[in-house]
């Protein structure tokens, strides 16, 4: 269903005299009145002042700058469906991206000369309950949350009534239209897959400025198109996720390796598993030179030193971390040993290296943000972060450990930051979505994760480029995630078989290419 109001309120109507009055065109770029600082209009603010553009210049990569004409503060979804058909009637069109927290890498949020939407600025005033939960006859249990909602208030919302959502990135203070316009990876992918797969309807204004609802059944096309489509397609403003019961206890177990084969077949044994024993799982590569800061925050200082003899001796370690929730009532509020343990036995973890600690479900979730709170004044979290995030065919692992890890990152002494590798299950995707994975029935999830602290941003993306054309050379497929801005034939290849479906959508839902040009995909 399109959903357009018949009748603007004069405060839109205001609006886009104002913006067409300030607009003019110098060949195919917009600009602005230099005279006009700031539009303010009854519940629409456009920025233009310096505070405004360097903020939407900025993202978490801290690599690139790109500075918009304006930046739109929106009140209401009306505010951005208005801005959008502006751009579409106008010739030539402005781009325009949404910006939620800003944790792109490569300015994908950004936009050159056009407008960027804050789209947390929604979050305020009446729309500050955009969080509505609710038991639907059919879904089960459901949550309807605006585009520009953190994931920890949705958290925080469905926990005060016993549900939770059932898949997560690994940081949470994200909105919701930002990683859904990725995929929404994590350790829960292998049960439950990516938070694009639990994710029952959306609102969407799309590049011809309308604002749609969508479903698997009801205007599917775009509904597959925006989900994982890096915001080409469409801005989210309202996403149905799935909901289930919460725990409130988790119990985090890490279990080191020497070996990288017995790693990955324990991994593989694990999310291969029909039974509902664990529900998260997620691995590390630890290197002999490598920042303890990265990985001995959730060891015991005894444990510590025995890891370090450990890595001392073997110079790589894999380390596997499992997590088994519950608490989902009174009657298992409590986890016996002899249930943990049952949940590994059998595994080839180094003997003894098995080490446990207990959790509520809230804090484990918000893991990386309370490192966040610890790194933030040490001067280590506000750094550039030229991450390179992959996808490993299971076919090509082994491959890729012994040839990229082994003989080239660990050899030359190349890693900057923790490195992550574990493996998930592709048939929880769904391939009508727009997100790529490779071939295969399970493959594996490895980011590069440099924090840069001395300012040489360049020498990392040397080793990005490195490490891909070292897979290109031995034969490893890679797709990569929240992938860096390609050239025409690198966004081709990338997306391989989904590339006319991708493209043919562009042309259906966004034909004059106005949406997310940071991508650098169709601009």
């Amino acid at each position: 269903m399109v959903k357009c109001s018949s009748v603007m309120s004069s405060s839109m109507i205001i609006f886009l005299v104002i913006l067409s009055h300030l607009m003019s065109i110098n060949g195919h770029k917009m600009t602005w009145n230099d005279s006009l600082l700031a539009v303010h209009v009854p519940g629409i603010k456009l920025r233009r002042d310096a505070k405004a553009i360097e903020l939407a210049s900025q993202d978490f990569g801290k690599i690139v700058n790109i500075k918009p004409d304006a930046v739109l503060y929106p009140s209401t979804v009306n505010d951005i469906v208005n801005l959008v058909s502006l751009s579409y009637k106008s010739t030539p069109s402005f781009g325009i991206a949404g910006k939620g927290r800003g944790h792109s890498l490569r300015g994908q949020a950004m936009v050159d000369g056009g407008v960027v939407v804050q789209m947390t600025s929604l979050n305020g005033g009446k729309n500050k309950s955009r969080i509505k939960i609710f038991k639907d006859p059919k879904l089960g249990f459901c949550a309807d949350v605006g585009g520009e909602q953190l994931w920890i208030d949705v958290l925080n919302a469905t926990l005060r009534q016993g549900l939770s959502p059932v898949s997560w990135t690994d940081y949470i203070y994200l909105t919701v239209g930002g990683t859904l316009s990725n995929a929404g990876i994590s350790g829960q992918g292998f049960r439950h897959g990516p938070e694009i797969s639990n994710v029952y309807e959306l609102d969407v204004i799309t590049g011809k400025g309308e604002l749609v609802t969508c479903s698997r059944n009801n205007n599917s096309e775009l509904f597959f198109a925006v989900l994982g489509g890096l915001g080409q397609f469409g801005i989210i403003t309202r996403a149905r996720i799935h909901l289930d019961k919460a725990p409130t206890k988790v119990k985090r177990v890490k279990l080191m390796y020497s070996d990288f084969a017995s790693y990955m077949r324990d991994q593989e044994k694990i999310i291969s598993s029909n039974d509902d024993g664990l529900n998260y799982l997620e691995g590390s590569v630890i290197m002999d030179y490598s920042n303890p800061i990265g990985w001995k925050s959730t060891f015991s200082p005894d444990d510590v030193l025995r890891i370090k003899s450990l890595l001392a001796q073997h110079k790589i370690l894999y380390c596997m971390e499992a997590v088994k929730y519950y608490g989902y009532s009174n009657i298992d509020s409590t986890i016996t040993e002899a249930e943990v343990d049952s949940l590994f036995k059998g595994l080839s973890y180094v003997p003894g290296f098995i080490f446990k600690t207990d959790s509520s479900y809230l804090d484990f979730l918000n893991r990386v943000h309370l490192d966040e709170l610890v790194l933030q004044p040490l001067g280590l979290w506000d750094v550039p972060h030229p991450w390179l995030n992959m996808f490993i065919p299971k076919s090509s692992i082994i491959n890729f450990n012994q040839r990229v890890l082994v003989d080239f990152i660990h050899k030359q002494n190349k890693s900057t930051g923790p490195i992550i590798a574990y493996a998930t299950n592709r048939n929880k995707w769904d391939d009508r979505m727009s997100a790529v994975t490779p071939n295969g029935d399970i493959f594996y999830m490895v980011g590069l994760l440099h924090s840069v602290l001395d300012g040489d941003w360049k020498s990392r993306d040397i080793l990005n480029n490195q490490v891909l054309n070292l897979c290109k050379q031995n034969g490893i497929e890679v797709k990569e995630y929240l992938s860096n801005p390609k050239t025409k034939e690198e966004w081709i290849n990338h997306f391989g078989s989904k590339w006319m479906t991708f493209a043919r959508r562009k042309e259906l839902f966004d034909p004059k290419k106005i949406l997310s040009p940071g991508q650098k995909i169709f601009n």
